[in-house]
């Protein structure tokens, strides 16, 4: 029920998310004087509408997006004689870049709110994570209980007794290289023995002899235990910082920053997440570091919400809205970056014409774009039918 819950909530939180950016667009039109004619939300049919002044406002059944016709977004927009000198086409480029940018603007803007509120009730996480298999904490082996519970302890364990420092990176188990602590944790339970970690330290690789102890350890959804080797140490990590609401703004802002940098890497890393994606599908390992379509990242929502991780329903909520924000800054149309390269392009060239002495020339022909852009919409779409399948068929598992 809270798996439902959660997918309901996150697949909410990305309409929403789409209809705040197409506010975006209405407000800074209507606030410049151009004229909105239709703001609705989703596509299809219409469900319902409603006019309120010369907009027209409703919502359509298939929640896939949303839209809001300008007068005049181009110059091949038919008009009324009254919307002619309103038309978007006809007026000034700031309030052209101003109202394109408009939406890019309210997802950066919701981004950064969501931010704040996981600042405020759970804390930021340090983005800036040690590797997986370094270690943390230290202790002695305590014995588990067959009903999961955990005894007492005393004096310190394998780890400690060999040397091992929190903070070394594990690189190899008895010779067998490992990169996730899952690898760690299973390698290290297999040993019977004496056996030897490869870690790395302060820039120096080091033979670390480790002694387990035998202990029994029962799965967390009950069964059979059975008995591992132990060494008594976690798994290091940094914990979140929780902030009040004043100290919160400047931490997020930071935070949103950090998100910026690593939102526009994953987006220049897309097309080279086809060959992962494919592989994917034909039913080789899904990478968690692919990307994700709206029915995988509601998914990962419900997941989230049905192990009450609601901070990082939050922060996956959040980066979606940076995505969202960044991947529209693309200078292809249909995008919004496809029409502000445009509206900047109008400018320089009416700018160099100004300078000889000619008139400005006349709006940019969007039909001899539209090859272009059918090549952008096909190359998309079939990366969003990839995605979607991926998600499907070998969705993307954050609690294995």
């Amino acid at each position: 029920m809270l798996f439902v819950l959660g997918f309901v909530l996150f697949a909410l939180g990305i309409t929403i998310s789409i209809a705040l950016h197409e506010c975006g667009h209405m407000w800074t039109a209507q606030a410049t004087g151009m004229k909105v004619r239709r703001y609705f939300i989703g596509f299809g049919p219409k469900m319902f509408s409603f006019r309120r002044g010369e907009t027209e406002y409703g919502v359509k059944w298939l929640p896939l997006g949303g839209f809001c016709d300008i007068a005049g977004m181009t110059a091949l927009d038919e008009l009324e004689p009254e919307e002619v000198d309103r038309a978007m086409y006809r007026q000034a480029t700031w309030k052209r870049l101003v109202v394109m940018s408009g939406g890019i603007a309210m997802n950066f803007l919701l981004g950064f709110l969501l931010i704040v509120v996981l600042a405020v009730g759970w804390g930021l996480p340090n983005l800036n994570q040690p590797p997986e298999t370094a270690l943390g904490d230290m202790s002695c082996v305590a014995p588990q209980n067959p009903d999961g519970s955990v005894g007492a302890c005393t004096g310190v364990g394998p780890a400690q007794k060999a040397g091992l420092q929190r903070g070394d990176v594990v690189t190899a188990v008895d010779g067998e290289e490992v990169d996730t602590w899952n690898e760690f944790q299973t390698l290290t339970q297999q040993q019977d023995g004496p056996f030897t970690y490869t870690v790395e330290r302060d820039g120096q690789t080091l033979q670390i002899q480790v002694v387990p102890e035998r202990t029994m350890r029962y799965p967390s959804e009950g069964g059979p235990g059975r008995e591992v080797g132990v060494v008594g140490v976690g798994q290091e990590f940094y914990e979140p910082v929780q902030y009040n609401v004043l100290s919160a703004i400047p931490a997020a802002g930071a935070f949103t920053g950090e998100m910026f940098v690593r939102t526009f890497e994953s987006l220049a890393q897309m097309p080279a997440k086809v060959v992962a994606l494919w592989d994917a599908v034909t039913g080789g390992e899904r990478d968690p570091e692919t990307p994700v379509s709206v029915y995988g990242a509601s998914k990962i929502g419900g997941e989230t919400a049905e192990r009450g991780y609601w901070n990082m329903f939050i922060l996956v909520l959040a980066s979606l809205n940076f995505f969202l924000g960044a991947f529209n800054i693309l200078p292809l149309l249909p995008l919004d970056g496809g029409h502000i390269a445009v509206v900047l392009y109008e400018k320089i060239r009416n700018t160099f014409r100004g300078w000889k002495g000619l008139a400005p020339g006349a709006p940019v022909d969007y039909l001899k774009l539209l090859p272009l852009t059918y090549v952008a919409v096909v190359i998309g779409g079939a990366y969003m039918l990839l995605t979607l399948a991926a998600d499907i068929m070998n969705p993307i598992n954050l609690f294995p």
